[in-house]
């Protein structure tokens, strides 16, 4: 084989490899972006706490208004003070105090969704004798999109409100909310923690999987 021969055959094996790497490489894996947005919805067991058992269908309930993202003036309001939220359900009414200043784009990006009326006739689609969680659009614990997290040194005591997370201590569900219904401070600094509950957790103590969101209201200090 002559030089000429060689560099043809050199140029064929090269333009075969970039054609397969264009055609082939996206189901491998190999042309991904790096920059692209991690979808927390697509890892569902470590985002709903490795818990694959508990869902809860809500095909039947209407579509829920997408919520636009948190403006500055908002966000600077939630830092200024904290805030007051009341979650209202089907078997009553959980009051909460969030922490506008240590979790300000968390505490600011669920008060826009509950403005909204996001999560207005979801369920809580988690219930387990320490922990109660919702807020998913989908209702089996894979919706909802990312954030940031906003880690802080408030513990996860009784009547903690934090968010579901993929664990990676970068990023954050931005639907989903969990209550403790007993002390797990396991999750201190591992999720994020941006309340607590001041009235109804007797409520926390009934709800059970499927029962409702009727609403939730937020109004700052």
């Amino acid at each position: 084989m002559n030089k000429a021969q060689i560099a043809i055959f050199v140029a064929i094996i090269l333009i075969f490899g970039i054609v397969f790497y264009i055609t082939q490489g996206k189901y491998l894996g190999l042309n991904t972006d790096p920059k692209g947005t991690v979808n927390i919805s697509q890892i569902p067991a470590q985002m709903n706490f490795n818990d694959k058992n508990q869902t809860q269908d809500q095909s039947q309930n209407p579509p829920q208004a997408k919520s636009a993202p948190f403006d500055k003036a908002s966000l600077d309001n939630y830092k200024a003070a904290s805030a007051t939220a009341v979650i209202k359900t089907s078997k009553g009414d959980i009051t909460l105090v969030l922490y506008g200043q240590d979790a300000p784009y968390t505490v600011a990006n669920f008060a826009k969704k509950a403005k909204d009326g996001y999560y207005t006739n979801l369920s809580f689609h988690r219930v387990e004798d320490w922990v109660i969680q919702g807020g998913d659009p989908k209702g089996d614990g894979t919706g909802g999109g990312s954030m940031p997290v906003e880690f802080n040194n408030h513990s996860f005591t009784q009547g903690a409100l934090g968010v579901a997370s993929r664990g990676d201590g970068v990023t954050q569900n931005d639907s989903q909310f969990f209550i403790v219904k007993s002390d797990a401070t396991y999750l201190d600094h591992q999720y994020t923690n941006f309340g607590y509950v001041t009235e109804g957790m007797d409520v926390v103590n009934k709800i059970a999987i499927g029962d409702k969101i009727l609403g939730i209201t937020v109004e700052s200090q």
